[in-house]
């Protein structure tokens, strides 16, 4: 059977940062008047963009300003729970879906209802993307499936339907992250303190990571093409996690061989510039020093 519409006590958060009309209106003739939807302003929305999510009645949060993907999350399911919305469709804005993936995730979640340790979210399975590599999402060891819903270790924020009052007792997403990370961090946090996160199978939506993939020549290894400020974010938050002790073992030892392989390719790829070089390993230290916050070089 497919599901028609979602059940009232979902809401849909979206985040935008410098979107095309297109972008906006996209998700107004998508969601508008099918579900409540939250947006959070992270900048650079055009005016006429902005008149148009008013005229649709969107709840409109933020100042325009960047203050970066966690703290527009943690904005997001706060209005949404103060609205005493249940469950929150966290999307970017280049989600490709519709409340019918909302719906389906929603059944998902209701069948999660007996699992142990309790969901804390849901999401779809990557679908391909041309030029763009997906991401994988690998599964929990020691879990079983729950029918065909798979408990994963962690999976991307957009797209996923979080339970908001399972977000409450686990805390926000670490805004000292800013932008990358986020996600990965909150997912290995919930299974940390008694929760779990699922990827339901049957659903599926694509990603858009960077402006393209790099790959090795003679390695099987590919990485999103970022700009530098984001590769240095990920780097840092990356080596931050390394200290975290809810971030597993397996991962942080996959990471270490990992990220000195991905930093190569990337500085390959760019040219061998040196300073870019030298960008990328103080990313790394700030990271293992702690030093994380709002990067200087952010765009506004």
């Amino acid at each position: 059977m497919t599901p028609s519409a979602p059940t009232n006590d979902t809401a849909v958060g979206v985040v935008f940062f410098r979107p095309s009309p297109a972008q906006v209106e996209r998700i107004v003739e998508c969601f508008s008047g099918r579900m409540p939807v939250f947006v959070y302003d992270n900048g650079g929305i055009p005016a006429d963009a902005v008149a148009r999510l008013d005229a649709a009645s969107v709840t409109r949060l933020g100042e325009g300003r960047n203050d970066g993907i966690a703290a527009a999350l943690n904005r997001l399911c706060e209005a949404a729970a103060a609205k005493n919305f249940a469950r929150l469709f966290l999307l970017d804005q280049d989600a490709d879906t519709s409340p019918e993936t909302a719906q389906a995730l929603g059944l998902a979640l209701d069948r999660l209802g007996t699992a142990s340790p309790p969901p804390a979210l849901v999401g779809p399975a990557p679908a391909p993307n041309p030029g763009h590599k997906a991401p994988r999402y690998p599964l929990r060891p020691g879990m079983a499936p729950h029918g065909a819903l798979l408990p994963v270790a962690f999976l991307a924020t957009s797209g996923s339907l979080v339970d908001l009052a399972t977000f409450q007792r686990i805390g926000p997403f670490r805004e000292d992250f800013f932008i990358d990370a986020v996600d990965l961090e909150w997912c290995f946090r919930a299974w940390g303190q008694g929760f779990s996160c699922w990827m339901d199978p049957a659903t599926a939506i694509p990603h858009s990571v960077g402006r393209g993939t790099i790959r090795a020549r003679f390695l099987p290894i590919a990485m999103p093409d970022q700009p530098p400020f984001r590769m240095a974010v990920y780097l840092r938050n990356t080596a931050f996690s390394w200290r975290l002790p809810h971030v597993p073992v397996r991962w942080k030892l996959k990471q270490m061989a990992y990220l000195p392989a991905q930093i190569g390719l990337y500085w390959a790829h760019h040219g061998f510039e040196p300073k870019l070089l030298g960008r990328l390993l103080r990313a790394v230290a700030n990271g293992l020093r702690g030093r994380l916050g709002r990067p200087a070089d952010a765009p506004p």
